[in-house]
């Protein structure tokens, strides 16, 4: 079967937290080496071997507890099948990592023939947590909430009291950059996934980046949208590719017209 039962999608997401749980163990093991294998691959991004181990690991869990699913992970490839398919991003945010900046995360997602049905973003460093199934809502652990806290999206209704989120300009419509930052009250680059769980939170109204892939993506989904807010992949017109928008719904529309133009 392509969709799960809600019985099914709890046991998806304790299976995807429990990989987390094993994930942070590796990638905080690595973390503060200074002897870290760094290799560059052949789009010219780092790769260690933190984000390879890892992801070896996440793939033998899942071959171990569900046999039948693809999986789709940004070190060792995989093609987004129909039907239920892992996919799986061990370090996002690689060149934090390695430069010793806490703002990483193994990012961990669980699609079938509806969408992302499970994510989970696990930022160890920062000793933060977010996951989200769907129809079970959005929720985040951390050093000041350890219990699980349900989260929601902001309410800010216009642009111009809007808080908006970014990794960098690089890749960029500029004239589409430059209005967004224009048109909101503050601009920030927390950069990669953490922008995109600001939203899910409440404290960022609009997060958006350049170039996504689909490991990049699909964990945020799941959470952003349970939370109460919307995820885009928008055709704007920039160099760099789609433009990844997550919002808290309010702003959605306004936003997506800034970036067509």
């Amino acid at each position: 079967m392509g969709v799960a039962t809600p019985d099914e999608t709890n046991a998806d997401l304790a299976l995807a937290l429990t990989m987390a749980d094993q994930a942070d163990a590796i990638t905080m093991s690595f973390a503060m080496r200074h002897d870290l294998r760094i290799d560059t691959k052949p789009d010219m991004t780092p790769v260690t071997e933190a984000d390879q181990s890892t992801e070896r690991l996440l793939r033998d869990m899942i071959a171990a507890e569900r046999p039948d699913d693809a999986v789709v992970g940004e070190e060792y490839g995989g093609d987004a099948v129909a039907g239920r398919h892992w996919i799986i991003d061990p370090i996002d945010g690689t060149k934090n990592y390695v430069r010793r900046v806490p703002v990483w995360a193994t990012l961990i997602a669980l699609a079938d023939d509806d969408g992302v049905a499970v994510g989970v973003v696990s930022a160890p460093a920062l000793g933060r947590r977010w996951w989200a199934a769907r129809g079970h809502g959005a929720w985040t652990t951390g050093p000041e909430s350890p219990q699980p806290r349900r989260i929601h999206v902001s309410a800010v209704p216009t642009l111009t009291d809007a808080s908006f989120s970014y990794s960098d300009p690089e890749g960029w419509d500029r004239r589409a950059f430059d209005a967004l930052i224009a048109d909101t009250q503050r601009t920030r680059a927390y950069g990669d996934f953490w922008s995109h769980m600001l939203v899910a939170e409440g404290t960022v109204d609009i997060a958006a980046e350049v170039g996504l892939s689909l490991w990049d993506a699909a964990a945020l989904i799941p959470i952003v949208i349970e939370a109460g807010g919307r995820f885009d992949n928008v055709e704007a017109g920039a160099p760099g590719g789609p433009v990844s928008l997550s919002t808290n719904a309010l702003l959605h529309d306004d936003v997506i017209k800034i970036l067509r133009g």
